[in-house]
């Protein structure tokens, strides 16, 4: 069964008029779950990232049908799930809690020990790709983004990596889009991305325990390397 068919099993043994956040809702997972951990986790990781995506899209002041379209793209949401996936969103936009609380939560799921955790990078990731889904990046999506790192203690560092894969090339610096220093030779370039294409590969990333229904996210990020790659080494193969 999909993540979105759990996620409507899910719905269909709670009583969502009893329950006013997504706080709660997280925690009512943990109990209708709770003999199954793995389960457990993958549901809850959708339901915050659902959450946090709908606060995401409201961080510029609107939410628009470009955004949502973008949520839809990422999640690829059957028609059939579409009701319950929609019940899940409103109930985030609707809550009065800041994206703070929700961005915590997502943060545990990685453990104590969660800085640069891969799965908050895919995260982040699919914020990134809905915050640009109108053309531009917000100052107010890109301080929501900022915020969200923080949180997930991943490194500044880091986050301009995840946010140069986000720009057009001609704007970004192909070498902080893979990670690595400028004036590496390329053969040290070349293994690097190697690496970041293992790393980056669908496989890895469900084994990380990313539900199948995400890797949208994972093709997106290929294709950033690829081409940030693929710009390096015309440069090399030119000079």
């Amino acid at each position: 069964m999909s993540i979105w068919g759990r996620i409507g099993e899910f719905l269909s043994r709670v009583s969502t008029s009893a329950i006013s956040s997504v706080a709660e809702m997280t925690e009512a997972v943990r109990t209708v779950f709770a003999g199954d951990a793995e389960l457990r986790r993958r549901v809850a990781f959708s339901v915050a990232m659902i959450a946090l995506s709908a606060k995401m899209a409201k961080a510029d002041g609107v939410v628009t049908q470009d955004e949502i379209r973008a949520f839809r793209e990422i999640f690829e949401v059957p028609p059939e799930e579409a009701r319950n996936v929609a019940r899940l969103y409103d109930l985030a936009r609707a809550d009065v809690a800041g994206f703070e609380a929700y961005a915590e939560r997502m943060a545990k799921l990685c453990g104590s020990g969660h800085r640069n955790c891969a799965m908050l990078e895919d995260i982040i990731d699919g914020l990134f790709h809905i915050a640009k889904a109108d053309g531009m990046l917000h100052e107010r999506e890109c301080g929501f983004l900022r915020r969200v790192a923080e949180i997930f203690r991943i490194e500044d560092e880091h986050f301009q990596t995840i946010l140069a894969r986000h720009l057009d090339l001609g704007q970004a610096d192909p070498y902080v889009v893979l990670g690595i220093e400028r004036g590496r030779p390329f053969e040290d370039v070349r293994k690097h991305y190697r690496k970041l294409a293992a790393n980056n590969h669908p496989d890895r990333l469900i084994a990380r325990g990313l539900p199948e229904e995400f890797i949208k996210i994972a093709t997106t990020r290929m294709a950033a390397i690829n081409a940030a790659y693929a710009l390096i080494e015309r440069t090399a193969q030119a000079a």
